[in-house]
């Protein structure tokens, strides 16, 4: 397993977990552009010189999770994680960190490409909008009263279409 540089840009707001505690679900970039998400993190187990921030470069050894079917997502090893000395500053105008993705990222010189990407995205978006989703909360006994938000979504479904009759 080898280990990789990954610039940290989303840090989700904890959830909880019957396995793990409290877990944060945390996404990057690689030193390539591409995209990586790890999950599971129990970011308050931490050791404090491993706690990062975001737009920090962290290495890490990183395993594809089996679990999950998503391609981008991965589990560190957290006796390999290690901060870097780079942190990326916000200063003029966030320079640095646009500089780093940027560099690493895929610029788009020719429209034809993301239209015909929208179109794609804006038949399924389409689809989902005209229907209604519902979903299932519910929580657990071990953490009812124990969380800020014990609730988590154990479901989704679509009701069945019903005609209203006619009112009048």
């Amino acid at each position: 397993m080898a280990l990789e540089r990954i610039l940290i840009t989303v840090k989700t707001y904890p959830t909880l977990s019957a396995k793990y505690g409290e877990l944060v679900c945390t996404a990057g970039l690689r030193e390539d552009g591409s995209w990586i998400r790890i999950y599971p993190v129990p970011f308050r187990s931490l050791e404090e010189y491993q706690k990062f921030k975001k737009y920090r470069i962290i290495e890490a050894q990183v395993i594809r999770n089996p679990k999950d079917p998503r391609p981008e997502s991965h589990k560190v090893n957290f006796e390999s994680l290690a901060l870097t000395e780079t942190k990326l500053s916000t200063a003029d105008g966030w320079r640095e960190r646009r500089n780093w993705i940027l560099a690493r990222g895929k610029v788009y010189h020719d429209l034809t490409e993301l239209i015909v990407l929208a179109k794609v995205r804006q038949m399924y978006f389409d689809n989902f909008r005209e229907k209604d989703l519902h979903l299932f909360l519910g929580t657990t006994r071990e953490w009812h009263g124990r969380g800020k938000n014990p609730f988590v979504v154990i479901g989704a479904f679509y009701p069945p279409i019903q005609n209203q009759p006619e009112l009048f």
